[in-house]
């Protein structure tokens, strides 16, 4: 590592007398996770700056779900009323193969017994709401758009963050902590882990789309179907443009590749999705109550991206310097729980910060978080809950009559529960 990354060897005053940061925490990144840490901090009364790489903030991704302890850390921002009103609370939850036979149902948020909904939402306008409340709270220059993580140094001072500009103009910011919140293709994790092994592909594509659909088991179940090849995962996350619809996102995971060969390149991500290419693995779902090619083929415009992550890492953090959220644990969209587990990195962050001295806190936030999250990696490469559709695939290609001649109900509980007990999503009462 860069002596320059090495971490201070002195910390005089890091805090106030009032225990407050003498200065500010730096996060690259105003996507979820940097958003919900800055708005964090500040309830917190601790100043910070956001630094967006992208020069422009739009509405963009598709679905997301905000599980009820994510929801929970936003609501204590003040954030969940505004966010329930553009979102569909989850019902339900449900698992069934390609036939529509159903393996395993649950009930979700209110319905499931926790204090909190869960909320199924476009991820963009989950953005604009995080985004819009950081500029209202933070002080004017706390948002900066087109700032791009380039380098930094550190010491017994602080931080030092070197970010270039759309224009090419470099300039330096200082801070007591630097936090990358800044992604899958995370520069500061690259400054930090040099020799990181890279984005991992096991050769699963995904494609996704929303679309405005008639309303289908209710209008507040959230579905996902798989065979041995495809799965698709589908819900509604607003309502519809009319009476009876709402605007459904959906997510096909088809396999096209071994896994030897490298990942797409950078540019191949997030790129129009073809129907020929999607919908072989459609035609492969024949669920009674949805038509998913139709749905398919009804999406005006739909994108395609490598399913990928990265190994987790034996440290996040060096001195004041840390990662949080997909630049810290990327993870298969497996479980909702990419950005849950985000926002949850955020809150714990935030409150160490506030209790400990900089280095300390970070200290204290890797020993908490970074074990947890590994493990949640590692389960979503084994298929985290959704591993029992496919056993049920593997066992009974072509359907069953009786599902417990295929899997018992303690596999099932053994391998949902489970899931649920790892990633903090068991139920408070």
């Amino acid at each position: 590592m860069n002596k320059n990354h090495e971490p201070s060897t002195g910390s005089p005053q890091d805090k106030g007398q009032d225990g407050s940061l003498n200065r500010r925490v730096l996060i690259a990144g105003g996507g979820i996770g940097g958003l919900t840490l800055a708005l964090s901090l500040h309830q917190l009364g601790i100043p910070s700056t956001v630094f967006e790489a992208a020069t422009e903030v739009g509405e963009l991704g598709v679905g997301i779900n905000i599980l009820p302890h994510s929801a929970r850390a936003l609501m204590s921002l003040g954030l969940l009323g505004e966010l329930d009103d553009i979102a569909i609370r989850t019902r339900e939850l449900r698992y069934v193969n390609h036939l529509g036979q159903q393996i395993w149902a649950s009930a979700c948020g209110l319905w499931g017994g926790h204090d909190t909904a869960q909320l199924s939402i476009h991820r963009g306008r989950l953005h604009r709401v995080l985004w819009r409340a950081a500029q209202a709270r933070l002080p004017a220059d706390g948002l900066r758009k087109g700032h791009r993580l380039q380098d930094f140094t550190q010491g017994s001072y602080g931080v030092t963050a070197r970010f270039t500009l759309a224009d090419g103009t470099e300039v330096e910011e200082r801070g007591d902590v630097l936090v990358g919140a800044d992604g899958i293709h995370s520069a500061l994790r690259a400054l930090l882990h040099p020799a990181d092994g890279g984005i991992r592909w096991q050769g699963s594509q995904l494609w996704r789309g929303a679309v405005d659909w008639p309303v289908f088991e209710g209008g507040d179940v959230m579905l996902i179907a798989a065979d041995q090849m495809a799965k698709l995962t589908v819900y509604p996350i607003a309502e519809g443009r009319s009476a009876g619809t709402r605007l459904t996102n959906w997510v096909m995971n088809g396999k096209v590749a071994t896994g030897e060969l490298p990942p797409p390149r950078r540019e191949n991500w997030s790129r129009p999705g073809k129907l020929e290419e999607v919908l072989p693995f459609a035609k492969r779902l024949q669920l009674p109550f949805l038509d998913v090619e139709a749905l398919i083929r009804a999406t005006p415009q739909f994108f395609e991206y490598p399913e990928c992550d990265r190994d987790p890492l034996s440290w996040w953090s060096r001195g004041r310097v840390t990662l949080l959220g997909d630049a810290a644990h990327p993870m298969y969209p497996t479980g909702s729980n990419g950005s849950a587990q985000a926002i949850l990195d955020a809150r714990c962050l935030a409150r160490l910060l506030s209790e400990l001295a900089p280095e300390a806190a970070l200290s204290a936030y890797e020993a908490e978080r970074l074990p947890k999250t590994a493990e949640v990696v590692r389960n979503n490469r084994r298929g985290g809950p959704e591993r029992v559709l496919d056993l049920v695939a593997e066992r009974a290609p072509n359907g069953f009559n009786r599902l417990e001649d295929v899997i018992t109900s303690a596999e099932l509980a053994d391998i949902v529960g489970g899931y649920a007990r790892l990633t903090g999503l068991t139920n408070p009462r």
